[in-house]
């Protein structure tokens, strides 16, 4: 064997999308190398390479001479068993000075936002790395003028989508409220009515179920861009998971990093979204942003900053923006979770008499605001427009053909494990905590688990009796629902009062 050369064997160990290499202590390269546990290496096959992370191995999972990659990283060099690999140490990273200077609190310019981006979006970052960063430009700690430079540099290290010169409307939630699954229904009735609504979307971050997972349940959403093309030039609109196609594509790499650190600061929330919608060829965006007291943005004064800096970036990458602020009081629907959401907005697209009258009535709020803005619509005439397309069944009907051409359309399951939390006392729902309530969603194993979550049964202001039921948690496994029996066991997410709330 040639120096520097050892011999993979699979282990299938998934570590997500982070690139780990696993090799003996004693093998001739760590050895030789002087490499130690959490290095970062370049891993060669042929002419493929990457960056990974060492895992040091003390026992005969791998006998001498042998590696192994996670399975991320595996795909990546697309190797085979037994395939020889050479292992050498990686490349000095310069951004990572310019990192540091953030970590110490000073302003980078567009040049070092560039660079560290672009790491980044190579893998050449640590999920370490990337976990400072993104704690760095937290908090407040990022400037305007940091914050665009921030959300061009992360359009710029990906492909961009030109649809020649068309009106290209998108729409996006800034999060933080519970089943506020309007984007199907809004894309659904805009593609309706003739307009190109690409629309891509991010899966989960802090929340039970981001709009990727939800439509995952119902339909395929990891197009590549010509494939993205073909659904939109036939039926005007898409349902696209972003990390499956190059816009933005260090989006989806903080992203994974954010979701266990459960962080989402203004200015990366910002380059987040507006990147999105700007490498995807969007011209005309409407941003909901819902306001209470347990949603991500829980005041006026802070939903007219996040307000300010979505427009003042949006201004200056050349994007129309208007920015609805709505109310956050509680969560939208009634469905949590990834299926759970989608059976909510079917039924809000087929008219169901049971469909969840907040959902239809945000989405229609929101699709109407979409019509306006793009010129479809006179002003004052978009809700009705969207209303007409909404109860005629057309939109239905155009929902269903981009699911078709996206690769077929699904029922949404239902979870095998389904227990309701019954109320022991009488009285008038008073709060509802949108923040605990994500959280049992998440005990319970969404949006992993895509059935599981949890389904509510009450809205604010609402009279129950002892002994009915408050809502009723969907579980795939005995263990998460257990995990989230726990949990609720001290935070309740449901206060009942002895007066109707107001």
């Amino acid at each position: 064997m040639k120096d520097h050369e050892l011999r993979l064997r699979a282990l299938g160990i998934d570590t997500r999308r982070e690139h780990v290499i696993y090799m003996r202590r004693d093998c001739h390269v760590c050895r030789s190398e002087g490499f130690e546990a959490q290095a970062r290496v370049a891993v060669n096959l042929g002419d493929q390479s990457i960056i990974a992370t060492l895992n040091v191995v003390n026992s005969e999972l791998l006998a001498i001479g042998e590696a192994s990659l996670s399975t991320g990283a595996w795909r990546a060099l697309g190797a085979a068993q037994g395939d020889r690999i050479t292992v050498l140490h990686a490349p000095t990273l310069d951004s990572l000075s310019a990192m540091r200077s953030k970590i110490y609190g000073h302003r980078l310019d567009a040049r070092a936002f560039n660079a560290i981006i672009g790491d980044v979006a190579s893998g050449r970052y640590s999920d370490l790395h990337i976990a400072a960063f993104l704690s760095a430009c937290a908090g407040g700690r990022m400037s305007l003028e940091e914050t665009i430079d921030l959300t061009r540099a992360m359009v710029d290290v990906g492909d961009r989508i030109d649809w020649g010169g068309v009106t290209v409307a998108d729409k996006h939630c800034v999060g933080g409220l519970p089943g506020n699954r309007t984007t199907p229904i809004v894309v659904a009735i805009v593609a309706a009515a003739g307009l190109i609504m690409p629309k891509t979307s991010s899966r989960a971050i802090t929340s039970p179920a981001g709009t990727a997972d939800v439509m995952e349940t119902l339909t395929r959403v990891d197009l590549d861009v010509p494939a993205m093309r073909r659904v939109v030039d036939r039926e005007g609109g898409c349902f696209v998971w972003g990390g499956a196609m190059p816009l933005s594509p260090a989006d989806d790499v903080l992203i994974r990093v954010e979701r266990p650190l459960d962080l989402d600061s203004d200015a990366q929330l910002v380059a987040s979204v507006l990147s999105k919608k700007i490498a995807a060829g969007a011209t005309h965006a409407v941003i909901d942003i819902p306001v209470g007291p347990t949603a991500k943005v829980r005041s006026e004064e802070d939903a007219h900053r996040l307000q300010n800096l979505l427009e003042q970036v949006a201004q200056a990458n050349g994007l129309k923006l208007r920015v609805l602020r709505t109310r956050g009081s509680q969560p939208v629907g009634r469905g949590i979770g990834p299926a759970l959401e989608a059976h909510d907005v079917l039924a809000v697209l087929r008219g169901a008499a049971a469909a969840p009258v907040d959902l239809r009535m945000r989405s229609l709020v929101l699709a109407g605001e979409l019509l306006e803005f793009c010129g479809h619509s006179i002003p004052g005439k978009g809700r009705s427009e969207a209303t007409r397309l909404l109860d005629s069944g057309i939109a239905w009907e155009k929902f269903q053909s981009i699911c078709e051409a996206q690769g077929g359309m699904r029922v949404p399951g239902i979870a095998p494990i389904r227990e309701p939390v019954i109320t022991e006392h009488s009285g008038f729902v008073s709060d509802i905590d949108s923040r605990r309530l994500a959280r049992v969603a998440k005990l319970v194993g969404a949006p992993g688990a895509l059935t599981a979550g949890l389904q509510l049964h009450v809205k604010l202001g609402d009279s129950v009796q002892r002994g009915s039921p408050l809502f009723t948690l969907h579980a795939e496994t005995t263990g998460e629902l257990a995990y989230a029996k726990h949990y609720l066991a001290t935070h309740p997410f449901v206060t009942l009062g002895e007066a109707v709330a107001t």
